[in-house]
Formats: structure tokens, sequence, C-alpha cells
């Protein structure tokens, strides 16, 4: 078995807590309102706006025998530089305040994911980084692209109130090939245990955004 389908395997209740999420099934069946929509923006804004500080900090603390994974992260940095930026042209798009989600905090669980990772990277092995991106461009492939049709159908959304979401569902399938080969090419034992580690933490703080998302819900 190779570490990418091992990954798979031993996060596999944590993706199932993610992805069991009812805002994921309300969307699918287009009960979603447009303050769903808008909270979940606000949330995504909070995480996306530290992607690429978190991928320059991992490839800081990349050892020398680690080389080829700091190349791999530069390739990274150029694809997601920018993409909170998208987020918060979406929220104007569909009325939202973007100026104050960017001057905001986010929920406790994005707060807490993002701190998490921060550590992992900082005080432990930086290549717990990879278990974000297991979550969140998996993620991305399994649901964006579905809950994006869905939505603009349902809530009547210009193609400018989606970028994020439609752009993020054809463009990590991509991704998400390189991230497989990638993740292959782990073999030391301590970073697949971190890497593991981390994508089981991130889906459970990931699930909780979305489960909190129906109380931050507004009536619009």
């Amino acid at each position: 078995m190779s570490f990418y389908q091992y990954l798979q395997q031993a996060t596999a209740a944590e993706r199932e807590y993610l992805l069991s999420a009812p805002v994921i099934a309300a969307c699918q069946r287009g009960e979603v309102s447009l303050g769903l929509y808008r909270a979940f923006l606000a949330q995504a804004y909070h995480h996306v706006s530290h992607t690429v500080p978190l991928l320059m900090a991992a490839g800081a603390r990349m050892p020398a025998s680690h080389e080829w994974v700091r190349q791999a992260l530069v390739e990274y940095i150029a694809e997601e530089y920018g993409h909170q930026e998208w987020i918060l042209n979406d929220l104007r798009a569909c009325g939202g305040d973007a100026e104050a989600v960017r001057q905001g905090r986010p929920g406790q669980a994005i707060e807490l994911m993002v701190a998490f990772l921060y550590h992992q990277i900082d005080r432990h092995n930086p290549m717990a980084l990879f278990g974000m991106v297991q979550v969140l461009e998996g993620t991305s492939v399994a649901i964006a692209l579905t809950v994006s049709g869905q939505l603009r159908q349902e809530l009547k959304l210009p193609e400018q109130a989606m970028s994020y979401l439609s752009s993020h569902g054809a463009l990590d399938q991509e991704h998400l090939r390189f991230f497989a080969g990638l993740m292959d090419r782990v073999t030391a034992v301590e970073d697949q245990e971190a890497i593991v580690h981390a994508a089981r933490v991130v889906y459970r703080l990931y699930g909780d955004m979305l489960r909190s998302l129906e109380v931050a819900d507004g009536a619009e």
C-alpha cells in the first residue's frame, strides 16, 4: 500500500465526520440561504488567508534532506497566492461586507485549526502541513463542484459570486494528483505520522466549522 493510500485509509473516520456535516447535504438538496453562504465564505477567508504564510513557514523549517519538498511548496505558493481575495470578491458580489470579514475574527474551529498548524510547523514537524492539504484539496474535489452548482441554481447568484468554489473544484483535481505523487515519496515514519495526525485534526476542526454554520446562518 502506498503512503497516499494509507493516508486515505487512516483518516477515513475523520473524513466521514466532515462529509456528514448536515450543511453539505442541505446544500446538495438546494436547502441553503444566502446568509449561510456568506457565513461559509467568511470562515473560508480566515483559513485561506493563512495558506501561503503556512506554506512559507513550512518551507523555512524543512531540513536540507527535504529540498524536494521545498520545491513542491514553491509550486503550491505560486498556485495559491491571492486566493483569499477571490473569496472577498465573492462576498461583495453576493452583497456581503468583505471589509468587515477582512478585519474580523474567525470562528473558534478555524482559529484553532490555523493555530494548530502553525504549532505543528514551528514545534514539531513541518511535514504536518500536508495534513491540511489532504483535507482541503480532497474536500474541494469531493463537494465543491456539486455544491457550487446547487448554490448558483437555488440562490440565483452570478458567476462572479461563486469564483472560489467553482475554480477550486476543478483546480484541486489537478492538485490532488500532484499531492498523491508527492505523498508517495514520503518514506520517513515520523513524517508520515505527522501528516496523518494533522489530517485527522484538521478534518475534525473543519467539520466543526461546517456544523457551526447552521448556527451562524442568517434568515436571508
